[in-house]
């Protein structure tokens, strides 16, 4: 079966069968067919799409084109969340304790950031000695233990996507949904978890722009999901401002600390409780008011809390500094941005604020780039926020050997103020189950 032919096929919109998509997928992973023929491939796709069986049976090739991990020795209803990226996006730190002490076991690969989304492995690397790295067997007893473990992904873990993102990100074929939705639950399929709650961004700092695009690839998500034998819901979130009120990596790891002791920003509470709702849900028959009164009571009565502290103690990290976070790497300087003029706060645009972060240092240009772990921002203002001339709308929190002028620059132009009033939009756009 010639690449040449699957690629053609496709270009003329015809459907590919099971068969031909896997042997251009298993061809490009063992090196017969070259960059060039899966670049024309990727493009053809772009321009032509596939339909649902095609996007299934591309997910599944690549889930199985490296290690498949099957997690049958956690006891229990194992669960994990995925994002598709956001700024501000420090949910995981937050939602798995919140799971685990509901009861479920999290069981949570995760990866680094790149660009203006932040990573959750780069956030926990700032706790000192906290690893990211277990064998199976270490990784299977920590989650029996504590109920939750976050870690990176393994090296052979769904190798075809790894090889097609690369290909993708220099080839404009990135934003395709039949493509990011292989990408995403290839991955989150090739972890054997019995459920799966996917946090689907939409917005100016989110991969899909539009709340239509954004329902079309949840729903697509979640019916692959439900083909492979899992439970799974999907719940969309705005991502036109970031999401809570902290940017940048220890900076984050504290706002997830006072969301677990009961004290974070409202907003960023409000989506753990409906997405920890929703997987509790998974899990059993209670109705989503339920789930959410039970999800409420864990982080009262610091139940979600201790269970912070028992995943980063069994991960080597040193638990001081979530007891006390003024131990956590910090900035050594911090600059006021005020407004320029009396107004509201009309529109914060989310992917400019990520990249003024990365510019400060919180965040990698290039995969070879040291992100600054105390660098990083805070909104003190928030779209529909009436603001006077010379109020303090945000904080930088800068490393002064740097030059932050371009970052402050573009936080500034990030934001703007208006005359009129405008009401912000709701965080939770839609549920899809």
């Amino acid at each position: 079966m010639r690449a040449y032919d699957i690629i053609k096929k496709k270009r003329d919109g015809l459907k590919l069968n099971q068969a031909e998509i896997a042997a251009i997928i298993k061809g490009f992973v063992d090196n017969t067919v070259p960059d060039y023929q899966m670049a024309a491939f990727l493009m053809a796709v772009y321009f032509r799409g596939m339909d649902e069986e095609e996007t299934y049976w591309l997910t599944e090739c690549m889930r199985t084109s490296g290690d498949v991990i099957d997690l049958k020795g956690i006891e229990g209803f194992t669960v994990d969340k995925h994002s598709t990226g956001g700024v501000g996006d420090k949910t995981s730190l937050v939602l798995g304790p919140v799971l685990a002490a509901l009861g479920l076991k999290v069981a949570k690969m995760s990866g680094r950031g790149l660009g203006h989304t932040g990573g959750t492995i780069d956030k926990l690397e700032a706790i000192k000695g906290f690893s990211c790295e277990l064998s199976t067997p270490e990784f299977i007893k920590a989650v029996n233990t504590t109920g939750v473990v976050i870690v990176g992904q393994t090296g052979n873990l769904v190798p075809a996507d790894k090889k097609i993102y690369a290909l993708r990100d220099v080839t404009a074929t990135v934003d395709s949904i039949p493509l990011i939705a292989a990408s995403i639950m290839s991955k989150k399929l090739a972890v054997a978890n019995k459920g799966l709650v996917l946090d689907v961004k939409v917005g100016s700092g989110a991969f899909m722009k539009s709340l239509d695009d954004a329902r079309e690839l949840a729903r697509l998500m979640v019916k692959i999901g439900k083909q492979a034998g899992r439970k799974v819901t999907a719940v969309i979130s705005n991502m036109d401002e970031p999401l809570g009120e902290m940017i940048g990596n220890s900076v984050e790891v504290i706002e997830a600390i006072e969301t677990l002791r009961n004290k974070g920003p409202e907003s960023f509470a409000t989506l753990i409780k409906a997405l920890a709702a929703q997987a509790l849900a998974l899990a059993s028959d209670l109705s989503h008011e339920a789930a959410e009164a039970k999800v409420s009571e864990v982080l009262e009565n610091g139940q979600a809390y201790k269970k912070l502290l028992e995943m980063v103690k069994i991960q080597g990290g040193d638990v001081s500094m979530i007891e006390d976070y003024r131990k956590l790497p910090a900035a050594e300087k911090t600059v006021e941005l005020k407004a320029d003029k009396a107004g509201y706060i009309s529109q914060i645009h989310c992917e400019e604020i990520g990249l003024a972060a990365m510019m400060l240092g919180a965040g990698r240009e290039t995969k070879e780039s040291k992100i600054d772990m105390g660098v990083g921002l805070k909104l003190i203002k928030h779209v529909g926020d009436q603001v006077k001339a010379g109020d303090v709308i945000a904080e930088l929190y800068v490393n002064p050997k740097r030059d932050n002028d371009k970052a402050v620059d573009r936080l500034r132009a990030a934001i703007t103020i208006s005359p009129q009033h405008v009401t912000p939009q709701k965080l939770i756009l839609d549920i899809i189950s």
